[in-house]
């Protein structure tokens, strides 16, 4: 077993100068132009490529995902957090010797170097080596190109190499008792696994193309932290005043929407880090889902992807969506899958802040679609509600979405992104609470789901209101207005905000029977309390950000 990264890069080194055909950062429209002669990728009509994955690549594998279990960096991971998969060096060992002889056989090798964050003093290089054209474009898509200035970067001498290999697969046999057992009882062949003390990350088996983008952010999510700068899974955006603001949240909870404001320049819509300077975003692109998107729904995101230009000058992938014979492309057919994808660059959109950096953020947004219509529209936050927010993460999803689901169903997921969040829990929401008080950062939570009664009695709550608080929030118009107290959640709701009737602003006025909304709020609050008490009850969680936990 090779144990120190000098060792393990060798290996590498010595298969890429053997090869015979090794491709080194080509050109964009010459690696687009292979993926289309190679079969990767077919054309739509509009000259934006297509592709598909096979039927277990439709998403990503969460329990095929692996962090290595190494001792420099065992004591900041949280091991008890179910995303948080651990894998012995010596299986890594097996599998990176693998993925090297795989790479060795491979006809082509395509080699690229970029990096991840817009802020060149945190910029992480990354080099990806994979077999596939289409990956590369991929990687040209979510990844930025090196800054001149590389070298103010404090990770410019510590390059992080990634290896794709999404057409092939693990020995079964080989690897039984070491990777997962799958129901049928035998053992996956697929795996996507980081090792973050020597700075290598391997992808065998997974097509979907957002494995590797979501390797190296948790990858940024681990490193970042030790560096002063909190990672967030999150969209943000800049006002014509250069103020700055952050929008956590999880699927369906409006993120996307709120975030394309005409007012406001996109910086990004996925992660980004908060340093003493400001914020800045991880990638150079997009990954949009585009289940049943329309020029209407979402004008941006779809001008982005299906503009027509020549094939070789677009380069936006639509990934699992389906393609008619003569190139028309159908976002509402879902029979394959539900999560069909197109990664492109943020230059495709019209209303983006080129740098994707911004100075510090005067307010952060927690989005929540509460079905439960328990919680307010808006409530201010102090900092420990905020930190207590933060590492719930909390959601819902709607009855009837999924078989035997027949009420609404709390979801937790800690900092709005647990997949991606390795460190210990106090570590992120601890430097959430310093941040904010540094830099007298509001933070609000807005839930944009129901009112009047539960999902099926109650109404979605209007998005001209949402938008309209949103304004609210970010404008200042809130900080000094009155707010009353929910002693079961812990929140200060205002009681009143600007386009926005004063009546639907404390939830329990729209509720016809009131003892319903009374049991109802009391369920929710007893769920956080559970799911608090599993996650976090041995975290060493502060006694005042406990206090502010719904239920206790």
């Amino acid at each position: 077993m090779i144990s120190t990264r000098t060792g393990i890069i060798e290996i590498l080194e010595k298969a890429l100068k053997q090869h015979k055909n090794v491709n080194s950062n080509i050109a964009r429209d010459e690696l687009i132009a292979i993926s289309v002669q190679q079969k990767e990728a077919i054309l739509t009509k509009n000259g934006t490529l297509a592709t598909w994955t096979k039927s277990d690549s439709t998403g990503r594998s969460p329990k095929d995902t692996y962090i290595v279990k190494n001792p420099l960096s065992d004591f900041n991971i949280d091991w008890t957090s179910p995303n948080n998969i651990p894998m012995s060096m010596q299986t890594f060992s097996l599998i990176y010797e693998d993925a090297v002889e795989m790479l060795s056989k491979k006809d082509k090798l395509y080699v690229s170097n970029r990096v991840i964050g817009a802020d060149s003093k945190y910029a992480l290089p990354v080099r990806t080596v994979t077999d596939k054209a289409l990956s590369q474009v991929f990687v040209d898509n979510m990844f930025r190109a090196i800054p001149e200035d590389i070298q103010k970067s404090i990770f410019a001498d510590e390059e992080f190499c990634l290896i794709a290999l999404p057409n092939d697969n693990l020995d079964k046999e080989k690897y039984a008792g070491l990777l997962r057992t799958l129901p049928n009882g035998e053992t996956s062949d697929m795996c996507v696994v980081m090792d973050l003390d020597n700075k290598i990350g391997v992808v065998i088996g997974s097509q979907y193309m957002g494995s590797m983008k979501k390797l190296m952010f948790t990858v940024m999510n681990y490193y970042l932290p030790f560096k002063g700068v909190l990672p967030l899974h999150c969209s943000a955006n800049e006002g014509r005043d250069g103020d700055s603001a952050l929008l956590l949240g999880l699927s369906g909870t409006g993120k996307t929407t709120l975030s394309a404001d005409p007012e406001r320049a996109l910086l990004g819509d996925d992660e980004h880090g908060w340093s003493d300077d400001g914020i800045f975003n991880f990638e150079n692109g997009c990954y949009a889902k585009m289940v049943d998107i329309t020029p209407k729904s979402e004008p941006e995101i779809y001008e982005a992807v299906m503009h027509k230009d020549d094939y070789k000058k677009h380069g936006a992938i639509i990934e699992n969506a389906m393609v008619y014979p003569d190139g028309e492309v159908d976002f509402f057919d879902t029979r394959y899958t539900q999560n069909s994808r197109a990664s492109y660059p943020l230059t495709f959109l019209k209303n983006i802040k080129e740098s994707s950096t911004s100075g510090n953020p005067s307010t952060i947004l927690f989005l929540t679609a509460d079905a439960y219509g328990v919680l307010p529209p808006i409530a201010k936050l102090t900092k420990e509600q905020a930190m207590l927010w933060f590492l719930m993460g909390y959601t819902s999803k709607l009855a009837g979405t999924e078989t035997g689901v027949t009420e609404p169903q709390a979801t937790f997921s800690r900092f709005f992104g647990q997949p991606f969040m390795p460190c210990n829990p106090d570590i992120y929401a601890d430097m959430l609470g310093d941040k904010m008080e540094q830099h007298n950062t509001n933070v609000f939570l807005i839930n944009t789901g129901w009112s009047g009664g539960a999902y099926g009695t109650g109404s979605r709550i209007k998005l001209k209101y949402t938008r309209a608080m949103v304004d609210a929030a970010l404008k200042g118009k809130l900080n000094d207005v009155e707010m009353i107290h929910d002693e079961l959640f812990h929140l200060n709701i205002p009681v009143s905000c600007e386009n926005v009737p004063t009546e639907i602003l404390n939830p329990i006025n729209t509720w016809k029977d009131k003892e319903s909304y009374k049991e109802t709020a009391k369920k929710l609050a007893e769920k956080f309390s559970a799911n608090f008490d599993k996650a976090y009850g041995d975290k060493n969680i502060r006694a005042e950000i406990i206090a502010q936990c719904p239920g206790k």
